[in-house]
């Protein structure tokens, strides 16, 4: 056990199961106070249960920590505000917030409805959003602060979750923009992409979709085939939720000052930063391109060798026979 945060309050949300509930557990261990948040629901956002942050309140309790749980739905203004109201109420400050709050409801575009589209917004997106501006409030006025969203790689382009993927993209996009609005008063904001066997990625999902022919998400995100592992150290498997922790943990504490607005990702014994994006081909001209100027210069300079998303072309010839 250490003491790396020691007198320092953390709020967890989403923190009765996965990836939550193993980042409490070190947090815990490194002798943070934890407020607990987690509404108990199911992994589509219907139902909730207050034994699931209460199981691990008791865990976190029983190991010599302190934990209180909250049932607040993030989702709302009100549960962004209470959650933190939480804390301060409990141990008078904030100082980590980690948002481990997500739902699925997947279904191919053509398919989607409104309520699928908006409650996986309302329960990933706004949920970060809720919470971070409440605690930005008092980390600013504090002059300190560290926050960590949880996203993933499905904004590269995972097939059967429009919904997901926009919400997944749309919390990489609002770490950036808080580390830069926050980063002038001493409060860290950054986002972890992980690979790993929870609720929301039960593991052999995306190797079903649409006649097998959709790429894993390692490969979207350009990792290659993973390292070999020719025997794993400690406890569990690569795919393990308590694998991501620790890189969550690091960026809540000081030693990461100069990690800010950054994409982080963990997949079994590998730990890495994805670059941000930076234009990588360009076309100029002192005026408005003609159509017939596109015509000629985008596939000269621009698209000649850039790799395309799955086409028609590839089902006639991969899997036409089924279709």
């Amino acid at each position: 056990m250490g003491n790396r945060f020691e007198g320092k309050v953390a709020v967890i949300t989403g923190g009765g199961r996965g990836i939550g509930r193993a980042v409490a557990h070190l947090l815990a261990e490194e002798m943070a106070s934890l407020v607990i948040n987690d509404l108990g629901c199911e992994a589509d956002g219907t139902g909730y249960r207050n034994a699931t942050a209460d199981s691990v309140v008791e865990e976190v309790k029983q190991a010599g920590g302190k934990a209180v749980s909250s049932y607040d739905d993030v989702s709302t203004m009100e549960g962004g505000e209470a959650v933190i109201q939480k804390a301060v109420d409990t141990y008078g400050r904030i100082d980590v917030l980690v948002n481990s709050v997500g739902v699925r409801r997947d279904a191919m575009i053509s398919q989607m409805n409104p309520e699928d589209w908006h409650v996986v917004m309302r329960n990933s997106l706004k949920s970060a959003f809720t919470t971070t501006k409440n605690a930005c409030i008092l980390m600013r006025q504090q002059r300190s602060g560290r926050i960590v969203n949880l996203t993933s790689d499905a904004g590269l382009g995972a097939i059967g979750m429009a919904n997901y993927s926009a919400a997944m993209e749309g919390i990489i996009g609002m770490t950036r923009t808080v580390a830069r609005d926050m980063g002038r008063y001493g409060v860290n904001c950054n986002a972890v992409s992980p690979v790993a066997k929870t609720r929301l990625f039960p593991g052999a999902a995306e190797n079903h979709r649409v006649f097998g022919l959709d790429e894993p998400s390692s490969r979207r995100a350009g990792l290659g085939i993973p390292p070999p592992l020719e025997a794993w150290e400690g406890p569990g498997s690569p795919n393990d939720p308590e694998n991501v922790a620790p890189i969550v943990v690091y960026l809540c504490s000081d030693q990461s000052p100069n990690a800010n607005g950054y994409v982080f990702g963990v997949r079994g014994g590998s730990i890495y930063v994805y670059s941000n994006p930076a234009p990588e081909r360009s076309i100029f001209k002192a005026g408005i391109f003609t159509m017939d100027e596109l015509d000629e210069l985008v596939p000269q300079f621009i698209s000649y060798d850039l790799p395309c998303a799955w086409s028609l072309q590839d089902h006639r010839v991969l899997g036409g026979r089924n279709g």
